[in-house]
């Protein structure tokens, strides 16, 4: 049996790819590195550089390496973008997930696992926010995800298949023996936005709105571990080969952190100060969006090991410096 590994050259794909590897796993990685890296997928997995909508290629690697089960992270992830650019989302995301559905259905793939969103929730009514909750995305990346889900749970109804959708909260840090970590350069996310400020890599970090109802003004965010989040789907894999049902299910850690909070944390990590700036609310940031997270523990049996503030900003941190002696090097 193999693992076929959509994204496996990106951020949270390298990480799962290496946790496949050392688990004993055969993986197969199709990312078309238009934001991955070659140097991120470990050697003892197949690299094949292509596109996950590519129905011919990925039939064909299904039939000749024997894939069993597909975790797909292969996607665009920027809601700002999302919203500019909303065809090109739904192009990348949707159609591309329909592809590989249809890959799966067609070869006889029985297991499925997607790298879903929290963004399928919207503005939620209230904190945690659990699996039943009203779906309401307000972006179109939110919007892409959310039709995958439906389109996996109709062609489960539909086929001898099952899945399961991890809907993400605020993934951060890195692989804690330093090997892969976020590496794109315009990522978004906060936590690593706040090293390079520290790292002296951009002159000020952006705060967008201190006028929140949440205790210091600011947004609060479920922050997961990626190590964390990656064993998460380790679960699912084993959980859906012995016989699991299809489910969607929340990854987080079921408390949140505010903007100000991390900022702090990245401050205390790197013992040194950086220029914060006050700006307006972006439209579209709910003011909480933390986890209801119980039903994945239940299900699954995973247990975070990695759910402190510190350590993940500790590990993220880590990734930057390297990063940065890198380039200091060439």
């Amino acid at each position: 049996m193999s693992v076929l590994v959509t994204g496996g050259a990106g951020y949270i794909g390298s990480h799962m790819v290496h946790e496949l590897v050392e688990a004993g796993e055969d993986v197969v990685v199709v990312d078309n590195l238009s934001t991955g890296f070659r140097w991120a997928v470990p050697g003892d997995a197949a690299l094949v550089v292509g596109d996950a909508g590519n129905e011919r290629l990925v039939s064909d690697l299904i039939r000749e390496r024997g894939i069993d089960a597909i975790i797909h992270f292969a996607g665009s992830i920027v809601v700002p973008d999302s919203i500019t650019d909303p065809l090109g989302y739904y192009l990348n995301n949707t159609v591309t997930s329909r592809a590989l559905i249809a890959s799966a259905v067609a070869t006889g793939v029985k297991h499925f696992i997607f790298s879903s969103t929290a963004a399928v929730y919207g503005m939620p009514e209230q904190n945690p926010v659990f699996e039943d909750a009203r779906l309401a995305p307000i972006s179109p990346y939110g919007t892409s995800k959310m039709m995958t889900e439906l389109m996996l749970r109709d062609a489960a109804h539909a086929h001898d298949f099952n899945f399961v959708a991890l809907r993400y909260f605020n993934v951060a840090g890195a692989d804690p023996r330093g090997r892969v970590g976020q590496s794109t350069s315009n990522a978004t996310h906060l936590i690593k936005v706040a090293c390079q400020a520290a790292l002296g890599q951009r002159p000020h970090l952006e705060v967008y709105g201190t006028d929140y109802p949440t205790p210091d003004g600011t947004c609060i965010r479920d922050y997961i571990h990626v190590t964390d989040l990656v064993r998460a789907h380790a679960r699912a894999l084993s959980y859906l080969r012995a016989g699991g049902g299809s489910d969607m299910l929340n990854c987080g850690y079921g408390r949140g952190a505010s903007v100000l909070e991390v900022i702090d944390a990245v401050k205390k990590a790197c013992r040194a100060d950086f220029a914060v700036r006050m700006a307006d609310r972006r439209p579209g940031d709910p003011a909480a969006l933390v986890a209801g997270a119980n039903r994945i523990r239940d299900l699954l049996g995973w247990v975070p090991e990695l759910d402190d503030l510190d350590v993940i900003v500790a590990h993220a941190l880590a990734w930057e410096q390297h990063l940065d002696g890198l380039k200091k090097a060439s």
